[in-house]
């Protein structure tokens, strides 16, 4: 989907074959002329760019691009000039980005499909319907997702075929099954023991030190790169509350350690106060939701010498309130949703004002993926900059998944992941809520 070499309204002004412009293009020592090696380069133009590293717009980016999809400079295009063996992607007046990063996703998931209206459908309709999610997020502008939960490994098999071409989507960090304990908010919860697993327990699901280990190797074994645990129960699940821990902080120590150990980082679901503590204690990298934190949570995110992280997912309730019921959601997670809703929110300020490390999490499925970008407009409601809120789903999500190399900022050495804005989304947040242009890897996926 990329272009032959064109010229943007604001290169067209400057004469490319002019003596002063060779002059200038030989002096700048900022902006060497680029020098192509072979086919495969690619230059990326736009009215200007936000670096997310230092909170700066940039003027006039050309951001080159190797074959291998990654940045190899970041040059002024006033005073650069490349040959017609480079392609050239022309973004106009728009402002760009880095790709943005969700944190929280569940692409096997849908939000107009609640409650028992799942039985509706067989085992393998789940991940056939990954697929349009997974092309939803990416026309959203989420060039990265990480999924923590998913059924049949949904997740690890969308990532597999999109990097190997057979399908298109953002960039998965998959998670695989969710750990918990049996009745707990990631077990299954809504059938009778007549139609359960006869065989043992559910995937995912231990209730010792040891069990939570194997489960860690075994989601690791077939593909996993996060781990994520229920510590607490949930909205969303039956029988259980918020805020109840359910997982207890020995076994989550013991689900870390094993992780860590292993090389990949770990999400704990938690609502409930005594369940973020315990997550913390044990070394939990991302808390989730974080609903109901407390100011003893709170004060342990800023001062535990590791980083821990809060992903929490301000905007979803606008939909599950609006049209849970006639998607079939029970009535039962309809109250719950209702009576954690406003406490997060202001959680979400309390926590943002006394400096917890925040990265951006939707928790698409429980709304459209489609809608991942309104939580932005929420977020700056609640107590962040415009420019905190893009970092969170930036250089914050980026050094949260341990990739700073690659994603995260436009800056050399990380893939050429971005997204366009007509407007200026440090004044406007809500520029994200339609992105007109996303790049992945260097290749326009969305816009022209």
């Amino acid at each position: 989907m990329q272009s032959r070499v064109k010229f943007g309204s604001f290169l067209r002004n400057i004469c490319f074959g002019s003596t002063a412009f060779l002059a200038a293009a030989t002096a700048s020592a900022q902006a060497p002329t680029p020098t192509p090696s072979g086919t495969g380069q690619t230059v990326i133009t736009a009215a200007r760019y936000i670096d997310v590293l230092t909170g700066k717009t940039v003027e006039f980016p050309a951001i080159f691009v190797g074959p291998d999809g990654r940045i190899t400079n970041v040059a002024d295009a006033r005073t650069v000039r490349w040959g017609s063996d480079v392609r050239h992607i022309d973004l106009g007046q728009k402002t760009l980005l880095p790709g943005l990063i969700d944190m929280h996703v569940h692409l096997d998931g849908s939000a107009d499909i609640g409650g028992y209206r799942g039985l509706e459908f067989t085992d393998s309709f789940w991940g056939m319907m990954a697929v349009k999610n997974a092309n939803d997020m990416l026309d959203a502008g989420f060039t990265t997702v990480r999924t923590i939960g998913s059924k049949d490994r949904n997740d690890i098999g969308l990532k597999q075929a999109i990097d190997a071409g057979y399908a298109t989507g953002p960039r998965i960090v998959p998670g695989g099954y969710t750990l918990g304990a049996t009745g707990g908010h990631c077990d299954s919860t809504f059938l009778p023991p007549s139609l359960e697993k006869k065989d043992g327990k559910e995937e995912g699901i231990g209730d010792t030190p040891e069990e939570l280990r194997f489960q860690v190797r075994r989601q690791r074994k077939y593909g996993a790169e996060v781990i994520k645990v229920c510590a607490t129960g949930g909205v969303f699940s039956r029988n259980t509350e918020p805020g109840q821990l359910q997982v207890s902080e020995p076994e989550l120590r013991a689900i870390a350690d094993e992780a860590h150990q292993w090389g990949l980082r770990v999400a704990a679901h938690a609502h409930g106060a005594s369940g973020i503590r315990a997550a913390i204690a044990a070394g939990i990298d991302t808390i989730e939701h974080a609903s109901l934190v407390d100011d003893e949570g709170i004060r342990m995110a800023t001062t535990r010498k590791q980083p821990v992280w809060f992903a929490m997912d301000i905007y979803n309730t606008e939909y599950t309130q609006a049209e849970g019921a006639k998607n079939g959601v029970l009535e039962d997670n309809l109250r719950k949703d209702r009576e954690i809703a406003q406490i997060q929110r202001d959680n979400f300020r309390k926590a943002v004002r006394a400096g917890v490390r925040m990265v951006f999490g939707s928790d698409a499925a429980v709304m459209p993926h489609r809608d991942a970008g309104k939580q932005f407009r929420v977020m700056v409601e609640y107590g962040m900059t415009p420019l905190q809120a893009i970092q969170a789903a930036t250089k914050n999500a980026a050094e949260a998944l341990g990739r700073e190399k690659d994603v995260g900022a436009i800056t050399v050495g990380r893939y050429a992941d971005l997204v366009a804005v007509d407007g200026d989304p440090l004044a406007d947040v809500r520029q994200l809520e339609s992105v007109d242009a996303v790049v992945k890897g260097g290749v326009l996926v969305k816009g022209n």
